[in-house]
């Protein structure tokens, strides 16, 4: 990756420019980057999916949009810039109360966890739900989510500064992860009745040992492998404890209901606003410094989600 001057876009029929102020980080941009990701953007390109700024420029047949509307937006590529564009599907106007960094942090993951704990596993209050790695962007977003809908929270992270993260942002309880005794832990933090909800964005080990600590009837939502294996999952345990695998592929539901991300996102603006929920930016780094914030989100070093700020 190289920092370049490259003519500032026109928005296309449906689109806005964005002036941006501000980008989130994501692990899937060191995979797109790597030519790892399923979305591989054609060459040379700007890699950035979740930006919040003002619109300074609208496309054809836009509607409800204007020049100076402080938005966020998700667009597959091309946040890391000073502008960008993106369809008015991915486009959402913010509260007034919202920083730039908050907005640019919120859209993804929240929404991740949100459809994950509302729609696919249909999460209740007073429920035990334990969240892994929940001191990543996903993490911390469930873990707020879920205390939002009432539920019992236990976090799991790989160190001390990790779990005391966790503690802050409304985790009941927090279990380290480096070793297997996590699974007793989960077992009697709830009184042997185990983990209603299981939030995993980890995969590998993690998976298949989550089947010991789950409840009867419990719903094991899989967000992903960022433990960089797949699991395979003993079919007897399903079996025996009427446990749901559930999965989430989030993106899938902009393709087929639309109108359900839009519906997600007022309730969480609204979340917002109620100050249930607050996106956490661990730290603001400068536009120019992209290159070695993408290392250090690559090497586990961070919580929350790492920004991008442009002046």
């Amino acid at each position: 990756m190289q920092l370049d001057e490259i003519p500032v876009p026109e928005p296309g029929p449906g689109q806005v420019r964005i002036r941006n102020r501000a980008a989130a980080l994501n692990f899937f941009d060191i995979l797109q980057c790597q030519g790892k990701y399923q979305v591989k953007p054609p060459l040379p390109f700007t890699p950035g999916a979740e930006v919040a700024g003002v619109i300074d420029a609208v496309g054809e047949a836009v509607s409800g949009f204007n020049v100076g509307d402080r938005v966020q937006a998700m667009s597959p590529w091309g946040g890391f810039a000073e502008y960008s564009l993106a369809a008015v599907s991915g486009v959402f106007r913010i509260p007034d109360e919202m920083p730039f960094a908050a907005a640019a942090a919120m859209p993804i993951v929240y929404q991740t966890s949100y459809f994950a704990l509302k729609h696919r596993a249909l999460l209740r209050a007073g429920e035990w739900l334990l969240v892994h790695a929940a001191a990543g962007g996903v993490g911390l977003a469930a873990v707020q989510i879920g205390k939002a809908m009432g539920a019992q929270i236990i976090a799991t992270a790989g160190s001390d500064e990790k779990l005391a993260i966790c503690k802050l942002q409304g985790a009941d309880h927090a279990v380290g992860y480096r070793d297997e005794s996590w699974v007793d832990r989960v077992k009697e933090i709830t009184g042997g009745h185990g983990a209603d909800v299981i939030y995993d964005p980890v995969g590998g080990d993690i998976t298949g040992l989550s089947t010991k600590c789950i409840a009867w009837e419990g719903r094991l939502l899989i967000i992903g492998f960022a433990g960089g294996t797949i699991p395979k999952i003993e079919a007897n345990r399903v079996l025996l404890k009427n446990i749901s695998i559930v999965g989430l592929h989030w993106g899938e539901y902009r393709k087929h209901a639309p109108e359900l991300v839009t519906q997600a996102q007022d309730d969480l603006f609204a979340m917002f606003r109620a100050g249930q929920i607050s996106p956490v930016v661990s730290r603001e780094v400068p536009l120019e410094d992209v290159v070695p914030a993408l290392r250090e989100l690559a090497g586990r070093k961070t919580h929350g989600k790492l920004v991008l700020t442009m002046a």
